[in-house]
Protein backbone atom coordinates (compact mmCIF):
# COMPACT_ATOMS: atom_id res chain seq x y z
CA UNK A 1 0.00 0.00 0.00
CA UNK A 2 1.44 3.35 -0.82
CA UNK A 3 1.73 6.05 1.58
CA UNK A 4 0.41 9.56 1.26
CA UNK A 5 3.01 12.05 0.92
CA UNK A 6 3.67 13.68 4.28
CA UNK A 7 2.16 17.12 5.30
CA UNK A 8 4.86 19.90 5.91
CA UNK A 9 3.48 20.30 9.81
CA UNK A 10 4.51 16.41 10.02
CA UNK A 11 8.02 16.23 8.49
CA UNK A 12 8.05 19.16 11.18
CA UNK A 13 7.58 16.97 13.87
CA UNK A 14 9.31 14.25 12.70
CA UNK A 15 12.87 16.77 12.93
CA UNK A 16 12.02 17.77 15.82
CA UNK A 17 10.57 14.75 17.82
CA UNK A 18 11.95 11.69 16.51
CA UNK A 19 9.13 9.63 14.64
CA UNK A 20 9.83 7.45 12.18
CA UNK A 21 6.27 6.72 11.19
CA UNK A 22 4.35 10.04 11.37
CA UNK A 23 1.06 9.01 9.70
CA UNK A 24 0.83 5.58 12.18
CA UNK A 25 1.06 7.98 14.96
CA UNK A 26 -1.20 10.76 13.52
CA UNK A 27 -3.88 8.07 12.96
CA UNK A 28 -3.21 7.00 16.56
CA UNK A 29 -3.77 10.71 17.96
CA UNK A 30 -7.24 10.17 16.03
CA UNK A 31 -8.01 7.57 18.01
CA UNK A 32 -8.17 9.00 20.94
CA UNK A 33 -10.90 10.71 22.92
CA UNK A 34 -12.10 14.10 21.56
CA UNK A 35 -11.78 15.28 25.78
CA UNK A 36 -8.04 13.38 26.09
CA UNK A 37 -6.90 14.94 23.23
CA UNK A 38 -8.31 18.66 23.97
CA UNK A 39 -6.54 18.10 27.16
CA UNK A 40 -3.17 17.42 26.23
CA UNK A 41 -3.28 20.25 23.79
CA UNK A 42 -4.37 22.74 26.73
CA UNK A 43 -1.09 21.28 28.77
CA UNK A 44 0.96 21.10 26.16
CA UNK A 45 0.09 24.82 25.38
CA UNK A 46 0.16 26.29 28.90
CA UNK A 47 3.32 24.51 29.37
CA UNK A 48 5.14 26.31 26.01
CA UNK A 49 3.49 30.10 27.54
CA UNK A 50 4.51 29.60 31.22
CA UNK A 51 8.31 28.53 30.12
CA UNK A 52 8.32 31.22 27.54
CA UNK A 53 6.90 33.54 29.64
CA UNK A 54 8.97 32.68 33.02
CA UNK A 55 12.11 32.79 31.08
CA UNK A 56 11.53 36.35 29.67
CA UNK A 57 10.45 37.73 33.16
CA UNK A 58 13.75 35.68 35.04
CA UNK A 59 15.82 37.20 32.19
CA UNK A 60 14.92 40.69 33.04
CA UNK A 61 15.61 40.10 36.66
CA UNK A 62 18.81 39.39 35.95
CA UNK A 63 20.01 41.68 33.29
CA UNK A 64 18.20 44.73 35.19
CA UNK A 65 16.95 44.04 38.61
CA UNK A 66 17.79 47.11 40.47
CA UNK A 67 18.01 44.56 43.52
CA UNK A 68 20.88 42.86 41.82
CA UNK A 69 22.53 45.72 39.83
CA UNK A 70 24.70 43.11 37.30
CA UNK A 71 25.93 44.32 34.44
CA UNK A 72 27.22 41.75 32.86
CA UNK A 73 24.83 40.63 30.17
CA UNK A 74 27.35 39.23 28.18
CA UNK A 75 28.00 36.82 31.16
CA UNK A 76 24.68 35.85 31.78
CA UNK A 77 24.11 34.75 28.20
CA UNK A 78 27.17 32.79 28.10
CA UNK A 79 26.48 31.30 31.51
CA UNK A 80 23.03 30.35 29.77
CA UNK A 81 24.65 28.88 26.62
CA UNK A 82 26.78 26.70 29.03
CA UNK A 83 23.96 25.29 31.18
CA UNK A 84 22.31 24.32 27.06
CA UNK A 85 25.00 22.46 26.09
CA UNK A 86 25.73 20.82 29.29
CA UNK A 87 22.57 19.46 29.44
CA UNK A 88 22.61 18.28 25.74
CA UNK A 89 25.83 16.34 26.43
CA UNK A 90 24.49 15.11 29.59
CA UNK A 91 21.21 14.06 28.12
CA UNK A 92 22.90 12.20 25.21
CA UNK A 93 25.18 10.21 28.14
CA UNK A 94 22.00 9.46 29.60
CA UNK A 95 20.50 7.97 26.97
CA UNK A 96 23.57 6.00 25.92
CA UNK A 97 23.69 4.59 29.67
CA UNK A 98 19.24 3.97 29.34
CA UNK A 99 18.43 2.98 26.19
CA UNK A 100 14.65 2.89 25.55
CA UNK A 101 13.62 5.06 28.59
CA UNK A 102 15.59 8.42 26.90
CA UNK A 103 15.61 9.12 23.57
CA UNK A 104 18.18 11.92 22.56
CA UNK A 105 21.26 11.69 19.45
CA UNK A 106 24.56 10.63 20.60
CA UNK A 107 26.92 13.84 21.02
CA UNK A 108 30.30 13.69 20.14
CA UNK A 109 32.08 17.17 19.46
CA UNK A 110 34.02 17.18 16.43
CA UNK A 111 35.76 19.76 15.52
CA UNK A 112 35.70 19.79 11.68
CA UNK A 113 31.39 19.37 12.57
CA UNK A 114 32.02 22.75 15.14
CA UNK A 115 34.07 25.03 12.09
CA UNK A 116 30.97 24.02 9.85
CA UNK A 117 28.42 25.10 11.95
CA UNK A 118 30.61 28.00 12.75
CA UNK A 119 28.83 30.51 10.67
CA UNK A 120 25.55 29.85 12.08
CA UNK A 121 26.81 30.04 15.70
CA UNK A 122 27.82 33.71 14.91
CA UNK A 123 24.65 34.78 13.81
CA UNK A 124 22.92 32.57 17.27
CA UNK A 125 25.30 34.56 19.38
CA UNK A 126 24.10 37.93 17.85
CA UNK A 127 20.16 36.77 18.02
CA UNK A 128 20.72 35.53 21.74
CA UNK A 129 22.70 38.63 22.65
CA UNK A 130 20.70 41.37 21.22
CA UNK A 131 17.71 39.45 22.52
CA UNK A 132 19.37 40.31 25.81
CA UNK A 133 20.55 43.18 25.62
CA UNK A 134 17.44 44.32 24.03
CA UNK A 135 15.39 43.45 27.19
CA UNK A 136 18.23 44.72 29.98
CA UNK A 137 16.90 48.67 28.21
CA UNK A 138 13.32 48.27 27.11
CA UNK A 139 10.44 46.90 29.67
CA UNK A 140 8.93 43.73 29.64
CA UNK A 141 6.24 45.28 28.55
CA UNK A 142 7.98 47.07 25.34
CA UNK A 143 9.83 44.04 25.05
CA UNK A 144 7.85 41.96 22.04
CA UNK A 145 7.29 45.36 20.42
CA UNK A 146 10.53 46.36 20.32
CA UNK A 147 11.70 42.50 18.62
CA UNK A 148 8.35 42.96 16.33
CA UNK A 149 9.86 43.39 13.00
CA UNK A 150 10.91 39.63 12.37
CA UNK A 151 8.28 39.00 9.97
CA UNK A 152 9.54 41.68 8.40
CA UNK A 153 13.06 40.98 8.00
CA UNK A 154 11.93 37.18 7.07
CA UNK A 155 9.78 38.70 4.07
CA UNK A 156 12.73 41.11 3.24
CA UNK A 157 15.64 38.44 3.65
CA UNK A 158 13.91 35.54 1.91
CA UNK A 159 13.83 38.02 -1.12
CA UNK A 160 16.80 39.16 -0.79
CA UNK A 161 18.49 35.84 -0.35
CA UNK A 162 16.66 33.02 -1.43
CA UNK A 163 14.53 35.33 -4.54
CA UNK A 164 11.10 34.26 -3.08
CA UNK A 165 8.86 36.91 -3.82
CA UNK A 166 5.73 37.41 -1.32
CA UNK A 167 2.15 38.06 -1.90
CA UNK A 168 0.56 41.41 -1.79
CA UNK A 169 -1.72 40.56 1.17
CA UNK A 170 1.25 39.21 2.54
CA UNK A 171 3.16 42.79 2.60
CA UNK A 172 0.01 44.13 3.81
CA UNK A 173 0.41 42.06 7.10
CA UNK A 174 4.09 43.39 6.84
CA UNK A 175 2.69 47.26 7.07
CA UNK A 176 0.55 47.00 9.85
CA UNK A 177 3.45 45.35 12.13
CA UNK A 178 5.73 48.02 10.74
CA UNK A 179 3.10 50.52 11.54
CA UNK A 180 2.15 49.24 14.80
CA UNK A 181 6.19 49.31 15.68
CA UNK A 182 6.73 53.30 15.23
CA UNK A 183 4.09 54.11 16.67
CA UNK A 184 4.84 51.64 19.55
CA UNK A 185 8.08 53.54 19.66
CA UNK A 186 6.25 56.81 19.56
CA UNK A 187 4.29 56.35 22.35
CA UNK A 188 7.13 55.16 24.47
CA UNK A 189 8.95 58.47 23.89
CA UNK A 190 5.72 60.27 24.54
CA UNK A 191 5.31 58.62 28.29
CA UNK A 192 9.17 59.04 28.97
CA UNK A 193 10.16 55.13 28.97
CA UNK A 194 11.67 55.11 25.12
CA UNK A 195 15.55 53.52 25.36
CA UNK A 196 16.75 54.16 21.66
CA UNK A 197 19.65 51.48 22.50
CA UNK A 198 17.36 49.24 23.50
CA UNK A 199 15.08 49.39 20.04
CA UNK A 200 18.22 49.19 18.31
CA UNK A 201 19.02 46.21 19.80
CA UNK A 202 15.82 45.00 19.37
CA UNK A 203 16.24 45.38 15.84
CA UNK A 204 19.04 44.27 15.29
CA UNK A 205 17.60 40.94 17.24
CA UNK A 206 14.57 40.92 14.73
CA UNK A 207 17.19 40.38 11.89
CA UNK A 208 19.46 37.74 13.74
CA UNK A 209 16.15 35.78 14.02
CA UNK A 210 15.53 35.83 10.60
CA UNK A 211 19.05 35.16 9.51
CA UNK A 212 19.28 32.09 11.89
CA UNK A 213 16.07 30.40 10.64
CA UNK A 214 17.56 30.95 7.01
CA UNK A 215 20.77 29.49 7.65
CA UNK A 216 19.62 27.15 9.88
CA UNK A 217 18.34 25.42 6.93
CA UNK A 218 21.83 25.33 5.05
CA UNK A 219 23.86 24.06 8.34
CA UNK A 220 21.35 21.19 9.39
CA UNK A 221 22.93 18.82 6.82
CA UNK A 222 26.45 18.67 8.59
CA UNK A 223 24.67 17.35 11.81
CA UNK A 224 22.79 14.89 9.87
CA UNK A 225 19.72 17.06 9.80
CA UNK A 226 19.26 16.97 13.84
CA UNK A 227 18.01 20.05 15.85
CA UNK A 228 19.78 18.83 18.98
CA UNK A 229 23.06 18.36 17.72
CA UNK A 230 22.63 21.77 15.95
CA UNK A 231 21.52 23.07 19.48
CA UNK A 232 24.59 21.36 20.74
CA UNK A 233 27.54 22.63 18.47
CA UNK A 234 25.23 26.60 18.30
CA UNK A 235 25.69 26.48 22.25
CA UNK A 236 29.31 25.08 22.29
CA UNK A 237 30.90 27.26 19.85
CA UNK A 238 28.68 30.18 21.65
CA UNK A 239 31.12 29.28 24.74
CA UNK A 240 34.55 29.62 22.89
CA UNK A 241 33.27 32.61 21.19
CA UNK A 242 32.04 34.45 24.36
CA UNK A 243 35.07 33.90 26.26
CA UNK A 244 37.36 37.09 24.34
CA UNK A 245 34.06 39.15 24.43
CA UNK A 246 34.08 39.26 28.35
CA UNK A 247 38.02 39.59 28.52
CA UNK A 248 37.88 42.82 26.28
CA UNK A 249 34.29 44.12 27.55
CA UNK A 250 35.39 43.89 30.97
CA UNK A 251 32.79 41.73 32.48
CA UNK A 252 34.73 39.05 33.89
CA UNK A 253 36.43 41.93 36.58
CA UNK A 254 32.99 43.68 37.11
CA UNK A 255 31.67 39.88 38.04
CA UNK A 256 35.06 39.77 40.25
CA UNK A 257 33.94 42.62 42.19
CA UNK A 258 29.88 41.80 42.15
CA UNK A 259 28.59 41.38 45.71
CA UNK A 260 26.51 37.97 45.27
CA UNK A 261 28.82 36.32 43.69
CA UNK A 262 28.86 33.83 46.30
CA UNK A 263 25.34 33.86 46.71
CA UNK A 264 23.17 30.39 46.07
CA UNK A 265 19.96 32.19 45.13
CA UNK A 266 22.18 34.01 42.20
CA UNK A 267 23.53 30.95 40.75
CA UNK A 268 20.39 29.62 41.37
CA UNK A 269 18.58 31.39 39.46
CA UNK A 270 21.89 32.06 36.55
CA UNK A 271 21.28 28.40 36.14
CA UNK A 272 17.57 28.19 36.29
CA UNK A 273 17.39 30.68 33.52
CA UNK A 274 20.15 28.26 31.39
CA UNK A 275 17.00 25.34 31.94
CA UNK A 276 14.02 27.46 30.53
CA UNK A 277 16.74 28.47 27.81
CA UNK A 278 17.26 24.56 26.97
CA UNK A 279 13.78 24.16 27.72
CA UNK A 280 11.83 26.25 25.55
CA UNK A 281 13.25 24.52 23.04
CA UNK A 282 11.98 21.42 24.02
CA UNK A 283 8.11 22.58 24.81
CA UNK A 284 8.29 24.63 21.23
CA UNK A 285 8.78 21.31 19.85
CA UNK A 286 6.15 19.52 21.82
CA UNK A 287 3.51 22.46 20.95
CA UNK A 288 3.91 21.77 16.98
CA UNK A 289 3.61 18.16 17.89
CA UNK A 290 0.23 18.26 19.34
CA UNK A 291 -1.11 20.99 17.35
CA UNK A 292 0.45 22.38 14.35
CA UNK A 293 3.16 24.65 12.86
CA UNK A 294 0.45 27.40 12.24
CA UNK A 295 -1.36 26.82 15.36
CA UNK A 296 2.18 27.23 16.83
CA UNK A 297 2.59 31.12 15.49
CA UNK A 298 -0.95 31.94 16.57
CA UNK A 299 -0.30 30.40 20.27
CA UNK A 300 3.30 32.37 20.32
CA UNK A 301 1.20 35.62 19.39
CA UNK A 302 -1.51 35.00 22.17
CA UNK A 303 1.57 34.54 24.41
CA UNK A 304 3.26 37.49 23.62
CA UNK A 305 -0.56 39.49 24.35
CA UNK A 306 -0.55 37.56 27.81
CA UNK A 307 3.07 38.65 28.38
CA UNK A 308 2.68 42.27 27.59
CA UNK A 309 -0.49 42.58 30.11
CA UNK A 310 0.84 40.63 32.73
CA UNK A 311 3.65 43.03 32.45
CA UNK A 312 1.67 45.86 32.08
CA UNK A 313 -0.12 44.53 35.94
CA UNK A 314 3.56 43.55 37.34
CA UNK A 315 5.31 46.50 37.46
CA UNK A 316 2.17 48.46 37.96
CA UNK A 317 2.66 50.92 34.95
CA UNK A 318 -0.07 53.24 33.15
CA UNK A 319 -0.20 52.83 29.59
CA UNK A 320 -2.22 55.16 26.54
CA UNK A 321 -4.87 53.92 24.64
CA UNK A 322 -2.50 54.81 21.86
CA UNK A 323 0.37 52.72 23.51
CA UNK A 324 -2.01 49.73 23.38
CA UNK A 325 -3.34 49.83 19.65
CA UNK A 326 0.68 49.99 18.59
CA UNK A 327 0.53 46.43 20.82
CA UNK A 328 -2.64 45.24 18.61
CA UNK A 329 -1.03 46.38 15.67
CA UNK A 330 1.98 44.44 15.60
CA UNK A 331 -0.21 41.15 17.09
CA UNK A 332 -2.91 41.68 14.91
CA UNK A 333 -0.24 41.66 12.06
CA UNK A 334 1.59 39.22 13.02
CA UNK A 335 -1.35 37.04 13.21
CA UNK A 336 -2.75 37.98 10.14
CA UNK A 337 0.59 36.90 8.02
CA UNK A 338 0.68 33.59 10.28
CA UNK A 339 -3.01 32.90 8.82
CA UNK A 340 -2.13 34.49 5.08
CA UNK A 341 0.79 32.25 4.71
CA UNK A 342 -0.93 29.43 5.19
CA UNK A 343 -3.69 29.83 3.13
CA UNK A 344 -1.33 30.16 0.68
CA UNK A 345 0.74 27.21 1.49
CA UNK A 346 -2.36 24.70 1.44
CA UNK A 347 -2.94 26.11 -2.12
CA UNK A 348 0.50 24.71 -2.77
CA UNK A 349 1.51 20.89 -3.75
CA UNK A 350 2.39 18.90 -1.01
CA UNK A 351 6.05 18.55 -1.20
CA UNK A 352 7.24 14.20 -1.09
CA UNK A 353 8.11 12.37 1.85
CA UNK A 354 11.81 12.56 2.23
CA UNK A 355 13.91 9.18 2.18
CA UNK A 356 14.33 6.93 4.80
CA UNK A 357 17.66 7.50 4.98
CA UNK A 358 17.28 11.41 5.58
CA UNK A 359 15.36 10.77 8.60
CA UNK A 360 16.90 11.71 11.79
CA UNK A 361 15.38 10.74 15.24
CA UNK A 362 15.45 13.58 17.49
CA UNK A 363 13.54 14.37 21.09
CA UNK A 364 13.49 13.69 24.47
Amino acid sequence: MNRAPLKRSRILHMAMMGSSDPSGEAEGSEEKPFLMRALQIALVVSLYWVTSISMVFLNKYLLDSPSLRLDTPIFVTFYQCLVTALLCKGLSTLAACCPGSVDFPSLRLDLRVARSVLPLSVVFIGMITFNNLCLKYVGVAFYNVGRSLTTVFNVLLSYLLLKQTTSFYALLTCGIIIGGFWLGVDQEGEEGTLSWVGTLFGVLASLCVSLNAIYTKKVLPAVDGSIWRLTFYNNANACVLFLPLLLLLGELQTLHNFVHLGSAHFWGMMTLSGLFGFAIGYVTGLQIKFTSPLTHNVSGTAKACAQTVLAVLYYEETKSILWWTSNMMVLGGSSAYTWVRGWEMKKVPEEPSPKEDEKSPLGV
